[in-house]
């Protein structure tokens, strides 16, 4: 593969994007109407005449996460070796179900992981492997956890434990607990939300009293999540006090760094996630901070007999003499067939160092601190406490739905709505290490523009 010219497309489509709208303005219908007319899959077309419309299509009607102001949620801009990776991927079409299949592939990825692994600081004999997504990663915590902590779960089922298992997480976790709670038969009432302090971190006090009444309400309490960095409001969860206190009570403890995992490889940030190490389980993404295309999460152990008892499987038709010792994916995690996930961080990893990567984190948190300090300097009031890029922010009589809707209007940029203590906000988060300080400033300069016209104001 000659890169030079891949590059230069790359690149081409990065400045127009960065050129163009954030957004689009287009109907479900006039998308229909448009497939219907020209897509009856009837006669064969030229397949240069089929890409070129493929890409007009994806360049015209859809919000451009690439773009340096979207500022929106955890869909970065990505870098070239990851885009390459995924062209080597689908050209070869690596199943990495089992390691006879695919040698290399499933050496890549054990040899990545492990790499990862050491950087949050999970001994040697963890297990790790690649996901789909985060909701993936956070589904293999559950699952192992109740095989470890439950070993009769994987057999009899939930019906077969003396006690109904709950687990535990604050309102600002991801709500995709909830799912899976749904999925892995624990129900959603399973689903316990513990109360938060003033800054919307778990109250650990809070946590030892529900986790007490739900024992002596006949509940088996079993996992306790902390949070390295909240969809709404990126808050890290006070993790070395609820490692002590999963220890204490005999709980796993599963940490979702999701996002903010990536903060590991940078000395400034890696701080904050002290106590990620005590984890029993970890997910991060790396389709979020590691800037690498959707689809690649990942699920990390300390625990790997218990992986291996929560996703075991006996099969004959994927056997095969190997030698020394190996990891076959299937028995180790959710998916059956493999997608070479692990290629698009492994190349990209290869090719800019992991100074390079904290370079890039870091320089996406600088911003983040311009962003805070320009919206304060003109007068909008943050409302959440983070050291990573995300910044929430109002001001007295913001309506934030009225007001995103005239700055998505205006195509000053895409950021998001959440809430704050109930309180609905504008969610701005830098998610692309295109972004400059220039962009910030003049992005700042449009929303007072708005707010000065009236937009948003209730």
């Amino acid at each position: 593969m000659q890169i030079e010219p891949f590059q230069h497309e790359f690149e081409r489509v990065q400045t127009d994007l960065a050129a163009g709208p954030i957004l689009p303005s287009v109907t479900v219908e006039e998308i229909r109407g448009y497939l219907t007319d020209r897509y009856q899959f009837q006669k064969e077309l030229p397949l240069d005449e089929v890409v070129q419309d493929a890409e007009r299509m994806l360049r015209t009607w859809q919000v451009q996460v690439t773009h340096p102001r979207y500022l929106g949620l955890f869909n970065p801009a990505v870098t070239l070796p990851s885009v390459i990776a995924e062209t080597l991927v689908a050209m070869y079409n690596s199943q990495l179900a089992n390691w006879r299949t695919s040698p290399a592939g499933n050496e890549i990825e054990r040899h990545t992981l492990g790499w990862l692994a050491a950087r949050f600081g999970l001994p040697a004999e963890s297990i790790a492997t690649f996901t789909s997504g985060g909701s993936e990663a956070n589904l293999s915590a559950v699952q192992v956890a109740l095989s470890h902590v439950f070993p009769e779960y994987g057999e009899r089922g939930l019906r077969g434990l003396p006690a109904a298992p709950c687990l535990y997480l604050t309102d600002e976790a991801h709500h995709g607990f909830n799912k899976i709670a749904h999925t892995t038969g624990l129900g959603r009432r399973a689903v316990r939300t513990v109360e938060t302090d003033r800054r919307l971190k778990l109250d650990v006090d809070s946590l030892r009293r529900r986790v007490r009444r739900d024992r002596a309400d006949g509940w088996a309490p079993f996992l306790v999540v902390g949070s390295a960095g909240t969809t709404a409001t990126g808050v890290i969860d006070p993790l070395p006090d609820i490692a002590q206190f999963c220890r204490e009570e005999g709980l796993w403890f599963h940490a979702d760094a999701a996002w903010g995992g990536a903060a590991v490889l940078s000395p400034a940030l890696k701080g904050h996630l002290a106590g990620v190490e005590h984890a029993d389980s970890i997910t991060c993404d790396a389709h979020k901070w590691f800037s690498v295309p959707m689809g690649c999460g990942m699920f990390f152990c300390r625990h790997r007999e218990s992986v291996a008892r929560a996703f075991h499987a006996d099969v004959t038709y994927v056997s095969g003499a190997q030698s020394g010792p190996v990891f076959n994916p299937l028995t180790h995690s959710a998916q059956w067939s493999r997608r070479f996930i692990g290629l698009r961080l492994f190349l990209a990893l290869a090719n800019l160092g992991e100074s390079g990567y904290a370079a890039m984190i870091e320089h996406q948190t600088r911003l983040g601190d311009a962003l805070r300090r320009a919206l304060a300097a003109s007068g909008w009031q943050i409302t959440n406490e983070t050291p990573l890029p995300l910044v929430c922010f109002t001001r007295e009589r913001l309506d934030p739905a009225a007001f995103l809707v005239a700055l998505h209007r205006r195509q000053i940029a895409w950021m998001s709505e959440a809430r704050v203590n109930g309180v609905p906000v504008v969610r701005a988060c830098v998610t692309n290490f295109r972004t400059t300080e220039t962009d910030i400033h003049e992005i700042v300069e449009g929303m007072n523009q708005l707010w000065q016209e009236g937009a948003g104001c209730a």
